[in-house]
């Protein structure tokens, strides 16, 4: 008979409230349990030690029996010191940029390579003449490029809105000669 430690719910609508229960895993998720180890309240602040009662000892027991339990229950356990933590793998590609992110970014990886390139063959032709205003130059690079990407796009957006209200301006101006 496979047994779980789980969540079962009681309380009212909007007002849960959780009893730890040892039940076989094919029972619903209200129904009957072997044995209750202790409740669970969310509505509770974090800090409260009402909001987790667990009997730790019978827990020890049921898992040394061969109870699994449930992931909210481990992690519960595993913050009382009874079961190792719960690893948390990254399930979802949430975290990466999307692909005509990428597609922008691998373009522009690829254009500041290009010119480094030819900057690396020039410059063994001529040699530098002051380092250190180079580096500034090379770090402030950068920093008025993105000034100016920025300020294309907010220029586009500005020319939309306008072209937008022209439209809006001039179909009204339809609609009052018309009428």
């Amino acid at each position: 008979m496979p047994v779980r430690i789980r969540l079962s719910r009681k309380g009212t609508k909007k007002r849960p409230f959780y009893r730890i229960v040892v039940a076989d895993s094919r029972r619903s998720r209200d129904g009957k349990f072997i044995d209750q180890l202790g409740t669970y309240n969310p509505i509770l602040s974090k800090d409260n030690p009402e909001r987790l009662k667990l009997n730790t000892d019978k827990a020890q027991e049921w898992i040394k029996k061969g109870a699994q339990p449930s992931d909210r229950v481990r992690a519960f356990l595993s913050n009382l010191g009874i079961v190792e933590k719960v690893i948390i793998t990254e399930k979802t590609k949430q975290h990466l940029p999307r692909k005509k992110t990428q597609e922008k970014l691998d373009a522009a990886k690829k254009a500041e390579a290009a010119p480094a390139t030819k900057e690396a063959e020039a410059a063994p032709a001529t040699p530098p003449a002051k380092e250190p205003s180079a580096e500034k130059e090379a770090e402030a690079a950068p920093a008025t490029k993105e000034a100016d990407k920025n300020k294309e796009i907010i220029q586009k957006s500005n020319d939309k809105i306008e072209a937008s209200k022209k439209k809006k301006s001039e179909k009204k101006k339809e609609s009052k000669s018309s009428s």
